[in-house]
């Protein structure tokens, strides 16, 4: 790939953006997915630092004063963030590095590294994102009502990034993260 980038991609709960991120590294095995670090506690089958880094509140926060995160937001009650140190070790050996974070961490990454390809993920409408959320069933009926709200100031947002992509289509939105990845800005539609 020769010359490191970093690229976020962002966009509400339940619009597919792991899933295309874990098809994307199925395909493109040479970029690297930055691991976050969090407050919230592990989850059945989560492993510190392949999924998170999962750490208290109280080192959380040194992280933040100290300067070691890209990027940081809470979000459920719970803090995430993006360590500084890996991000950019990864980028000077000319990896291409890809950030899954969300609209306030994207936020700032305009602001810390403006050179930044950041890419929106948008549902095809927000009743099918309602639909899909309904369809985890993960949440209870309250943390949907929260993330439809919160999902409609993040769409509302989506004009503030370089490229947006509708996932109405899994594979034609897997292409356009391509196109946008590795073909030049003229071929991008």
């Amino acid at each position: 790939m020769g010359k490191g980038r970093l690229i976020v991609l962002t966009g509400p709960s339940g619009v597919g953006k792991g899933t295309l991120l874990r098809s994307l590294l199925q395909r493109h095995p040479d970029l690297y997915v930055s691991v976050s670090v969090t407050t919230r506690a592990p989850r059945a089958g989560e492993v510190d630092g392949q999924n998170y880094y999962f750490v208290t509140r109280p080192q959380f926060e040194r992280m933040v004063a100290q300067g070691e995160l890209l990027e940081w937001a809470e979000f459920a009650g719970n803090c995430y963030g993006t360590p500084r140190k890996a991000v950019e070790e990864k980028i000077q050996q000319g990896k291409w590095v890809i950030l899954e974070i969300e609209l306030d961490g994207a936020r700032q990454i305009r602001k810390t590294f403006p050179s930044a390809l950041r890419m929106f993920i948008l549902p095809p409408s927000l009743s099918e994102l309602e639909n899909r959320i309904r369809g985890r069933a993960q949440d209870s009926e309250d943390a949907i009502t929260r993330r439809l709200t919160h999902a409609r100031e993040e769409v509302s947002a989506a004009d503030e990034f370089d490229i947006q992509i509708v996932n109405d289509n899994f594979e034609e939105a897997l292409g356009k993260i391509e196109v946008a990845l590795f073909k030049p800005a003229a071929a991008i539609c």
